[in-house]
């Protein structure tokens, strides 16, 4: 599964997509989901919660392994997907679209600069 060009991502997996509003949805990569299997639970973090970048903020677990998910950013929590506390499979049949996890409002929108491309992520973390 190819990363959509327009994203950026983390060494760890997640993605992050510029909503244009001073606001990122934040979710984790084909590669990421591939690896877990399906996915049966998300712990997704509480609205209003300030992260630091690199921090533990939520986990999604599969039938296989449980992983941590990453604040790819410092920020705040404004939201976190409720639809995948009945259907956290959607991150796998969706990662990109509808399978989101957050959205957060960075505290410093310069550290999206620093991401990775999605050429740049394929290339390496997210080789197969």
């Amino acid at each position: 599964m190819a990363s959509p060009s327009e994203l950026r991502y983390t060494e760890s997996h997640e993605w992050v997509r510029d909503n244009g509003d001073g606001t990122v949805t934040v979710g984790i990569t084909g590669h990421a989901q591939e690896a877990l299997g399906e996915l049966v639970y998300a712990e997704l973090p509480q609205p209003g919660r300030t992260v630091s970048k690199g921090e533990a903020v939520a986990v999604v677990e599969s039938t296989k392994a449980a992983s941590d998910v990453y604040a790819p950013l410092d920020g705040e929590v404004l939201t976190a997907n409720d639809a995948l506390g009945s259907a956290p499979q959607t991150v796998n049949s969706a990662p990109f679209g509808e399978g989101w996890l957050f959205r957060m409002k960075p505290s410093d929108a310069g550290q999206l600069a620093g991401l990775m491309s999605a050429d740049a992520y394929d290339a390496g973390p997210g080789a197969a």
